[in-house]
């Protein structure tokens, strides 16, 4: 019964989970103090590829980013696109900064902290893609209402993408899993599923870079990974 309790990320407003893990080392910690403020998304007003990059350009964001790794891989891929990524987790954000600047990514932004804050900022009709890769599962019923695959979040996606534009989800967790494909299917009026097959979910698209976490999922754990693929109608 817990699980069906109403709420969703959307509305819950709060952040569970970890924010911190092992300290800093002295150079992650230096470009936290120095390089996060030359590349922040700004803290009010709206969030556009104008105010962030001084053009407009497509642009793609990405909820929990992990240490950065998929961002900055398709950040290099496309430079004359720009890139939003939030994360909660300083350690995280600490490593993103490291392939920032490693590879010279004038076209990376981040946020440290609430994703869904931000993502409201963003004029609706204006992402190119979004994506959110091995979010946190939740997999106790009672904590179902804190998965960002929800409702709320799914229609705030929805509004912030063009049509045409992608959402990209991806998990190693059956129970998440199942959950996140009940979800969607009740918006099928807002997203088409860009499936041709089990091929489709059961290899990596085109594009997706493999991170360290789903790495460990499958050669550590024994996971299964699913990719999945949604087009803005």
């Amino acid at each position: 019964m817990t699980a069906n309790k109403p709420g969703d990320p959307t509305t819950l407003n709060r952040l569970y989970g970890r924010s911190q893990g092992k300290p800093l080392r002295k150079g992650q910690a230096e470009l936290v103090e120095n390089l996060l403020p030359q590349i922040a998304v700004p803290a009010e007003g709206p969030v556009t590829a104008e105010r962030l990059f001084g053009h407009d350009r497509p642009l793609h964001f990405e909820i929990g980013f992990g240490g950065g790794e998929h961002l900055a891989y398709r950040a290099d891929l496309l430079p004359d696109h720009g890139f939003i990524g939030a994360e909660p987790f300083i350690n995280g954000v600490a490593q993103a900064l490291v392939h920032v600047r490693d590879g010279g990514l004038a076209n990376v932004r981040l946020h440290h902290g609430d994703a869904l804050e931000v993502l409201s900022r963003i004029p609706d009709g204006s992402l190119t893609m979004l994506y959110l890769l091995h979010p946190d599962p939740w997999p106790k019923a009672r904590h179902a209402k804190r998965r960002m695959m929800n409702d709320g979040p799914v229609e705030m996606i929805a509004a912030k993408l063009k049509p045409g534009g992608e959402f990209r989800f991806g998990t190693d967790h059956p129970v998440y899993l199942r959950h996140a494909l009940m979800v969607m299917r009740r918006h099928t009026d807002a997203f088409e599923w860009l499936v041709d097959g089990p091929e489709s979910w059961q290899n990596r698209p085109s594009g997706w870079c493999e991170t360290r976490y789903e790495t460990k999922a499958r050669t550590v754990y024994g996971h299964e990974v699913w990719y999945f693929r949604f087009r803005r109608r």
